[in-house]
């Protein structure tokens, strides 16, 4: 895989469904300039991982919008099983309603573009990616799909790169940066 953090982040197109599970749209990288974009993928709609880490980045959208940032969900499924997914009550499998989109890559082009696509499942590993407001790449983390990501983690990196300075191992908002 080549190195994609520091560089311009591949552009992308997809359709979404809102996160009230009711009007279809689309989105692109362009929509996003001037603020900061937290991105996810999982593998697929109506499995056991993947909704507690969406209802996990749901449940602290607030202290994201704080910092600028706007989260997008995204997947190899159709905006369809997207809404059908938003549209199921938690209790049956289902997300409840959503405070961000959810992209469709059915065409997995965006999943390969950002290196996460397995090609042999068509699905997306677990992979994460902040975007600044220049549409420069300044994160990413990528793992097996058996295990979620940590939404609090993601918070931190967040308001580290937000900084603008040298932020050591554990640093924490409110920390000193390092002085060199």
């Amino acid at each position: 895989m080549q190195r994609m953090v520091g560089v311009e982040a591949p552009h992308f197109e997809m359709k979404t469904v809102d996160g009230a599970g009711e009007n279809f749209g689309k989105v692109s990288l362009n929509d996003y300039k001037g603020k900061w974009l937290v991105m996810f993928f999982w593998p697929l709609d109506f499995t056991f991982v993947c909704p507690t880490e969406i209802t996990g980045f749901n449940r602290k959208i607030d202290e994201f919008k704080k910092m600028g940032a706007e989260v997008l969900g995204v997947s190899t499924d159709s905006e369809h099983s997207h809404k059908a997914w938003i549209n199921t009550a938690p209790d049956q499998g289902g997300l409840g309603q959503l405070e961000f989109p959810l992209a469709s890559d059915m065409t997995q082009k965006v999943a390969r573009d950002y290196g996460v696509l397995v090609e042999e499942e068509g699905i997306a590993l677990r992979g994460l990616f902040i975007i600044d407001p220049n549409g420069v790449l300044k994160y990413s983390v990528v793992h097996d799909l058996n295990v979620g990501r940590s939404v609090d983690e993601t918070l931190r990196v967040l308001q580290g790169l937000q900084s603008g300075g040298l932020c050591p191992i554990d640093w924490q908002p409110g920390d000193a940066p390092l002085n060199v």
